[in-house]
């Protein structure tokens, strides 16, 4: 079987993993000049944690994860008022769970590659169509060659996507927020931070502060924004959009490079994920947004579906199987990712003080159970 895959991210090179395992020929295409890094901060645990595990890449990822004791809510001065013990989290999922850079993930499962794996970047897809028992690819360096399944794992603006179904707007639903990351090194405020994850929230803001590894800090933005497309200067929209939240805030402010990452927070829905030979994996396919979390590893659970199914049938049913068995989850995670907006990033001081008393009440006894129904019942009923 020869797959070619649009997408050395996470759901890319995951699937890319599990063929070759299997002898099947795989080649990737990345749009990006080289392989990438950086990224956010994801909690990984789930599905993804279980095929990391299956493709026997924990220890290298235990190896590069955040040491983070405690989630704290605090003023703009970095002043406690509420929080959350990871340990607390951690025992909710069986201690299966790590706190990792997005960018660290990625290196990790293409260090883990068959060495025969081709990986083409600064390559990206310009043209699709049909072939007998198969789809003909054209790429934008002018080469062109016969796959037997072409798998969009593009990411949340897919060049495969809009190609073979159409454009972007049909699908892409922007749930009336933006979010912004980038990496800084200030040794002092590393030291005030520690081992704390610290989020400054004020109505419709939202900024936080991690720590990674060497020392290094991460900074993580979200705020509401009417208007579904990023602005063209992103560091002046962060500027102007996060100053004035206090003291901390602007020192997180002041290491602001001049292309951070910055994004619409948006999910995609589709009604189907395969056209022909033709299938998208990822982002590209179903976006949950990171309201809802594990995006990185709904990426990696659904890469080895579509793996196994590909494996065990067929092109035509295995893309069957493959859609059949994801898209409740995926839905799902959806609807959740829908409604956690309103208590992760709330718009009325109110709603924030709400959330802050009750993360202060899961240090308590059966207070992480309390947590988990009330934070259910407040991105439901609010």
């Amino acid at each position: 079987m020869r797959v070619t895959v649009c997408g050395a991210g996470i759901a890319g090179l995951t699937l890319a993993w599990w063929l070759r395992r299997a002898g099947a020929e795989v080649v990737l295409l990345e749009k990006a000049p080289g392989p990438r890094s950086g990224g956010y901060m994801i909690d990984f645990f789930g599905a993804g944690y279980d095929v990391a595990e299956r493709m026997g890449v924990l220890p290298e990822l235990h190896a590069v994860a955040a040491g983070i004791d405690e989630l704290v809510y605090a003023d703009g001065h970095g002043r406690r008022r509420a929080g959350l013990r990871y340990a607390t989290a951690r025992a909710l999922l069986g201690g299966r769970v790590l706190s990792v850079m997005r960018g660290d993930l990625e290196t990790i499962l293409r260090s883990a590659l068959d060495p025969g794996t081709e990986i083409r970047y600064g390559t990206g897809i310009a043209a699709v169509r049909d072939a007998p028992a198969g789809v003909d690819v054209e790429l934008t360096d002018g080469t062109a060659h016969r796959a037997d399944l072409l798998v969009g794992a593009d990411g949340l603006h897919s060049e495969v996507r809009r190609l073979v179904f159409g454009p972007e707007r049909r699908y892409l639903h922007s749930l009336g927020y933006h979010t912004a990351s980038y990496l800084l090194e200030d040794a002092v405020l590393a030291a005030e931070t520690g081992r704390r994850a610290v989020l400054v929230g004020v109505p419709g803001r939202q900024a936080g502060l991690y720590p990674v590894r060497d020392g290094r800090l991460a900074a993580f933005l979200v705020h509401a924004a009417p208007q579904a497309a990023p602005p063209a200067d992103a560091r002046a929209e962060i500027l102007r959009r996060y100053r004035g939240m206090g003291a901390l805030v602007d020192r997180i402010l002041a290491h602001c490079p001049r292309d951070p990452y910055y994004d619409d927070v948006a999910q995609i829905r589709m009604p189907g994920w395969t056209r022909g030979r033709v299938t998208l994996l990822g982002d590209a396919a179903h976006a949950v947004s990171l309201m809802a979390g594990q995006g990185s590893s709904m990426a990696m659970g659904g890469a080895h579906t579509l793996a196994v199914e590909l494996l065990g049938a067929g092109v035509g049913a295995a893309l069957d199987r493959y859609e059949r068995r994801m898209r409740p989850f995926v839905l799902a995670k959806q609807r959740s990712g829908r409604a956690a907006a309103h208590w992760m990033v709330p718009r009325r001081a109110w709603r924030i003080a709400l959330r802050n008393r009750l993360f202060g009440l899961a240090g308590l006894p059966g207070g992480a159970a309390v947590l988990g129904r009330a934070t259910r019942g407040l991105s439901s009923g609010l």
